[in-house]
């Protein structure tokens, strides 16, 4: 009877829906944002773009989708959590499709901040339901179900764009995006229910105090931290990889999509099985043992130079394989630092935090990073690498404030999920 009372509760049929439409919401978001990277390179050809310029386009998203995440933070509670995804992900589709049609750099910067402004928010969204429906105890596995997504996009998504793009042009792997995302949205609109029980218990009576109240609260203040030194990394590193992988260690474009494939399909191998784990066995225990492991393979992957194939492949599942491994536990114990009143609000607050800090860091590494044209090798790539290790080290010590703080305050755990039988 022990060991029963200790498994984790199994999922409700809507649950698992609810697991499945998040997922390939994030799925769509995450493509959108993910496809700049291997586009990079053609971009930058294309265009006659310096690396500079490339990290505008990528900060660009970042830091209009943070500035939105502050200006929603306050409103975030306010409504049916539904209709403030549809809004949104409504947004995102427009912006998306406007991608897909211009035809110039600063309308491309423009197209990548219209997108960002509706785009970044949806990520928030999403945590708050999640957070919403499921325990403590069934997070680990949901998180790991709902990063699925960045495997899947790696998988299927990725590989496809790459090759729409050089069957067509740059255009056709964002229109393809917005027309997945319409049939989501539809099947948002009809099957998902309406997430109202937090309007039962809002206090503050303007969206300004709501705000000020989350961003006040010195708990809050510590995941927020948190989440903004763990996005540091990714976004450093990103938005060079395919120009560094075909520059540097002189992988071809047509070997490209395979690179991205097989490190997806790790990634979706490992995702739910970080998630069992980290249900099961303390959270920042995975986290601190993946750190780990990403900081020794980004020290020997940013140092490579021409490399065979499948030591490219290999090494960049092994550091994936880290990167990803961070993500659940840490996603799912700063999920869980807010009371349910104000999970809206610090959700948004958190997502603009992460495109803020990463929105820096992809400007930042685009002055660090050197080209001396379109088709020689990035010059202090191993820079980037450097400056990820010492963050990597920093983003152990200030999750592991935010575990203390919920093992101090255990009722965090217990008291954010939806009674079964309402689901």
């Amino acid at each position: 009877m022990e060991n029963t009372a200790q498994q984790p509760p199994s999922f409700t049929s809507y649950q698992k829906f609810a697991v499945f439409i998040l997922a390939i919401t994030q799925f769509t978001v995450i493509l959108d944002f993910m496809v700049m990277s291997p586009l990079g390179d053609i971009l930058m050809k294309t265009m006659q773009l310096k690396p500079s310029h490339f990290g505008l386009v990528v900060s660009a998203y970042a830091f209009s989708a943070g500035i939105s995440g502050l200006l929603t933070a306050g409103f975030a509670d306010k409504f049916d959590r539904k209709k403030l995804l549809l809004f949104f992900y409504t947004g995102f589709i427009l912006g998306t499709i406007l991608c897909g049609i211009v035809t110039s750099y600063p309308l491309l910067v423009t197209a990548r901040i219209i997108t960002g402004l509706f785009g970044g928010v949806i990520g928030s969204i999403s945590m708050a339901i999640v957070t919403d429906l499921f325990s403590m105890q069934q997070r680990g596995r949901v998180m790991g179900f709902i990063q699925m997504a960045f495997g899947a996009s790696q998988i299927f998504g990725i590989p496809v764009g790459l090759y729409i793009a050089t069957a067509w042009d740059w255009h056709a792997p964002f229109l393809a995006v917005a027309a997945l995302a319409v049939l989501i949205a539809v099947l948002i609109a009809l099957k998902l229910k309406p997430l109202t029980e937090h309007l039962a218990i809002q206090k503050e009576n303007s969206a300004f105090q709501h705000l000020l109240h989350t961003i006040t609260k010195r708990e809050y203040r510590i995941g927020f931290s948190a989440t903004a030194v763990l996005s540091v990394g990714g976004f450093m590193l990103m938005p060079f990889g395919s120009a560094f992988a075909i520059n540097n260690l002189k992988i071809t474009e047509e070997q490209l999509p395979l690179l991205f494939m097989i490190a997806g399909m790790s990634t979706l191998i490992i995702m739910p099985f970080i998630g069992k784990l980290s249900d099961k066995i303390d959270k920042f225990k995975i986290f601190a043992a993946a750190s780990i492991w990403t900081i020794l393979t980004v020290a020997v992957y940013t140092n490579l130079s021409e490399t065979p194939f499948w030591l490219v492949a290999l090494i960049n599942v092994l550091m994936m394989m880290g990167v990803m491994s961070r993500m659940v536990p840490s996603t799912a114990l700063v999920t869980s630092v807010p009371a349910k009143e104000d999970r809206g609000a610090f959700m948004s607050i958190n997502s603009s935090l992460q495109q803020i800090s990463g929105g820096i860091a992809a400007a930042f590494a685009g002055t660090i990073v050197v080209q001396k044209d379109n088709f020689s090798p990035l010059e202090h790539y191993n820079s980037l690498g450097f400056i990820i290790i010492g963050i990597s080290a920093l983003s152990i010590l200030l999750l592991n404030r935010v575990n203390q703080h919920l093992k101090k305050n255990p009722e965090k755990n217990s008291n954010s999920v939806l009674a079964v039988s309402e689901i």
